[in-house]
């Protein structure tokens, strides 16, 4: 278990899986320069957190929810939480990440996503089983299901994260 002082951003597990180096440079050298593909990011991201929620009959919707797992030492915000509701009368969270481009090959994006299922069960004490990528440039979502793969590359990924991180 961590601290809330050793909690580390959940979007650079996403950086450390696309590119070490460059998670390297963000998250430790802190540099960072925006140009325009973060920039269309970031105004997607923004676009998404400008609501607060939205209520309908069977689906609430939370925007720019905090997000923290104690047990992964890590936090963040989830773009949106769609909060279904189930037959048995309980909410079923399912995580939406927003992303500029199109999917990736590698498991970057999806373990960002699975990370954020695994704060929500922790912070809900409930299972998240799927949640979904929504790519900007395809204008539709592509639905990711967290299984025991995803979730224990997501494990090992945070720890990772915390070796580099804490080595510096």
């Amino acid at each position: 278990m961590y601290t809330e002082d050793d909690l580390l951003m959940l979007s650079a597990l996403q950086h450390l899986l696309f590119c070490p180096r460059q998670c390297a440079l963000i998250h430790i050298e802190q540099a960072w320069t925006e140009n325009r593909f973060t920039a269309e990011g970031r105004v997607l991201h923004e676009r998404v957190h400008t609501a607060a929620t939205d209520s309908r009959t069977a689906v609430r919707v939370e925007y720019d929810m905090p997000l923290r797992s104690l047990r992964l030492g890590l936090s963040g915000r989830a773009d949106i939480v769609e909060m279904h509701l189930q037959d048995n009368k309980t909410w079923q969270p399912f995580p939406v990440e927003y992303k500029r481009g199109r999917p990736k090959k590698d498991d970057s994006d999806r373990v960002q996503l699975c990370a954020q299922a695994l704060c929500l069960e922790e912070m809900l004490a409930c299972t998240v089983p799927e949640g979904a990528l929504y790519y900007g440039q395809k204008k539709r979502r592509t639905p990711v299901l967290f299984d025991d793969r995803l979730r224990r590359i997501t494990e090992e990924t945070a720890a990772r994260l915390h070796d580099l991180l804490s080595s510096t």
